[in-house]
């Protein structure tokens, strides 16, 4: 079990982020997905079989931007009236949850160990935690997972994962408030590494990027031998166009939400709107391939054989045809629902306008309590 309250659990990480949970085993007809962010809660209800998950409600609903801070939850109020506001839209019946936390609210290290077993390797983890987290290790969920054995096993290659339990605990109370059971907390890197694997097949030789550009900040997770071998994130995203409209243009956020996503905005143009939203664009492409070339390239001489982009932002004119001239690779935008089971009475309509930006969501779906 985990060394103190447990962690997520990916292909890498493969205990229960978020302790103190319920118990997972106590219902079996399905669980719920919500995955929180910045600017919206998504909902997704699931069964899981043996041909894997199988889709049956799936709602999305905005939040003020404002709700979340710091990564942490501050205003649990609007998360609570739009999580039970999903769950009478869509009729979900499951009541256990699987959530995430925001990748730059986590610690990701891989460290080298001297290879060993059973509790020595719990010692040795958290002596090397000490060193690794800029924290009182009382104050964090902390876990680990042995994900390769070097020098003939003298050695052994260990990924840490850690996060502030007031982080954890502002998404599981809300969801709590909104009487439901929070039982398996993720980290939004490792569902996107789930969604690629459910949908794609890896390919072989160079790494594959996945990067999800949500409203304020877009992660990166770089797998090579579909293992991750890098996670990251930019301090930018999608929000960035509606902060430049308003500013520039003087528009109120909701018209610039509106020209954001190609709807006609109140005494203004797409003519006079595209170049804000080209230069935006531009500021984009050039924060994500400075973090990948500060990150990867830098690193290796290793190119990257491709990426996948999802997030809200992903469909933006410009937006993949840049960043595959910028990256000299090619740039697919996602489409996480390319292998998922999908029942009659879902919203089609979601799929079709907003499924690449719910790779999160998909990736989260993959996922089951007390899975190992």
């Amino acid at each position: 079990m985990a060394l103190t309250d447990g962690l997520s659990r990916h292909p890498l990480v493969k205990r229960v982020l978020g302790a103190k949970l319920k118990n997972p085993f106590r219902r079996q007809s399905g669980f719920l997905v919500l995955d929180i962010g910045s600017s919206s809660v998504k909902l997704a209800e699931v069964q899981q079989g043996a041909s894997g998950p199988r889709l049956t409600a799936l709602g999305l609903a905005a939040l003020p931007p404002t709700v979340i801070q710091s990564n942490v939850i501050q205003d649990e109020g609007p998360v609570i009236e739009a999580i039970r506001k999903l769950v009478r839209d869509t009729g979900a019946k499951a009541e256990q949850v699987i959530t995430a936390v925001p990748g730059p609210a986590v610690i990701v290290k891989k460290v080298i160990l001297p290879g060993q077993t059973g509790a020595a390797v719990d010692a040795a983890v958290l002596a090397e935690a000490s060193h690794l987290i800029p924290d009182s290790l009382d104050n964090v969920n902390l876990d680990y997972q042995v994900i390769d054995w070097i020098e003939d096993g003298n050695k052994m290659e260990v990924l840490v994962v850690a996060v502030k339990k007031e982080i954890i605990n502002s998404y599981t109370e809300a969801i709590r408030a909104a009487e439901l059971e929070p039982v398996l907390v993720d980290v939004d890197y490792f569902a996107l590494e789930n969604m690629f694997e459910l949908n794609y097949d890896a390919p072989e030789g160079h790494p594959i990027g996945l990067v999800n550009i949500g409203a304020r900040y877009s992660s990166i997770n770089i797998l090579k031998q579909g293992r991750s071998t890098f996670t990251g994130d930019v301090p930018v995203g999608g929000a960035e166009y509606s902060d430049a409209l308003v500013r520039q243009l003087g528009l109120s956020p909701a018209d610039a939400e509106a020209l954001k996503t190609g709807r006609p905005a109140q005494g203004v143009d797409a003519g006079t709107a595209e170049p804000v939203l080209a230069s935006v664009t531009e500021f984009i492409v050039e924060e994500i391939q400075r973090a990948l070339s500060f990150f990867w390239t830098a690193a290796t001489d290793e190119p990257l054989g491709g990426i996948i982009l999802s997030g809200g932002t992903a469909r933006m004119p410009g937006l993949p045809a840049q960043l595959t001239q910028r990256l000299g690779c090619a740039v697919e935008v996602a489409n996480p629902f390319r292998r998922l089971q999908v029942e009659r009475g879902v919203d089609r309509g979601l799929i079709e306008t907003s499924g690449h930006a719910l790779a999160v969501t998909v990736g989260l779906a993959t996922r089951r309590p007390g899975d190992k």
